[in-house]
């Protein structure tokens, strides 16, 4: 089986560093302190194409600027799935439908969904880790004939943690070939499903690697919990494909936040395989 190559080129492409005024065209929420905000232009169309995987620059003036992957895009708007962990996403979580915002973009290289196609496909993440894996899953969807079996492993504190919860529980395990596993930490009166850490959970599900590519998001421990368990799995880690989005901070190279050895995240990345990384100096993640 071909190892997967990652385009690490196409990230350098020009792009626009003066922000776009937009809008919100509306906000989802979908946990208590996770909401997927759409941005559109102010003539209510979609602001810029963005690939499963690229990433934008979201910001309220003038309280500051944050660097978020696309978790999805519809005809006329962009969407990004937001935590509220600081300054800035406490902002993003305060405004309302027609409020304006910034947005540059899209940086980055992407997932290599065309060498996917024919694939099985394996989907590894955590709380807000699926907000880029989404950005794909609803690719592959779209285009369910070009793809193999796909499997999502997804994992979160309780039952209230887990974001997109209508679409994992509801919609997505009815689409032909795509199947849903889902497990939380922390065991609730409402929750009747499985109660483990991710990685002995994807371990216990015995999805083999023969002709499999996976991917991988999710927090430090996860990351790392799971990367063992797929190794001890059989994976290769040319098929172990991730992405480092949350260590880039200007987006153009600049301001050395995202420098790890001789890469720049935000302009050889955010996507790698495992092997690339491992030729990089210290914890990447």
């Amino acid at each position: 089986m071909t190892s997967i190559t990652i385009d690490h080129n196409c990230a350098r492409a020009e792009v626009p560093l003066v922000p776009l005024i937009c809008k919100v065209k509306e906000i989802v929420p979908q946990t208590s302190d996770v909401a997927s905000i759409r941005i559109t232009s102010l003539d209510d169309t979609k602001p810029f194409e963005a690939k499963p995987g690229q990433t934008a620059m979201l910001s309220v003036i003038p309280y500051g600027e944050c660097m978020f992957a696309v978790s999805s895009q519809g005809a006329d708007y962009l969407e990004f799935t937001v935590k509220r962990v600081g300054y800035v996403t406490e902002q993003l979580h305060a405004l309302q439908a027609g409020d304006q915002v910034g947005l540059r973009g899209p940086y980055g290289n992407w997932f290599p969904y065309e060498e996917l196609k024919g694939r099985d496909v394996l989907f590894v993440g955590g709380g807000i880790g699926m907000a880029p894996l989404r950005s794909l899953i609803t690719y592959m969807l779209d285009r369910r004939s070009d793809y193999g079996r796909i499997d999502l492993v997804y994992s979160g504190s309780t039952r209230d943690d887990l974001v997109y919860y209508d679409d994992i529980i509801e919609n997505w395990p009815k689409i032909d070939n795509m199947h849903v596993h889902l497990s939380v930490y922390k065991g609730t009166p409402d929750w009747a499903g499985e109660v483990c850490y991710t990685a002995p959970f994807l371990e216990s599900l015995g999805i083999g690697s023969e002709g499999r590519v996976v991917v991988l998001c999710g927090g430090p421990s996860l990351f790392k919990t799971c990367l063992q368990s797929l190794v001890r799995l059989g994976f290769a880690e040319s098929d172990i494909i991730t992405t480092l989005e949350m260590k880039m901070k200007c987006g153009i190279g600049k301001c050395g936040r995202c420098n790890i050895g001789s890469k720049y995240i935000c302009l050889d990345g955010p996507v790698f395989t495992m092997e690339e990384l491992k030729e990089l100096p210290g914890n990447v993640h």
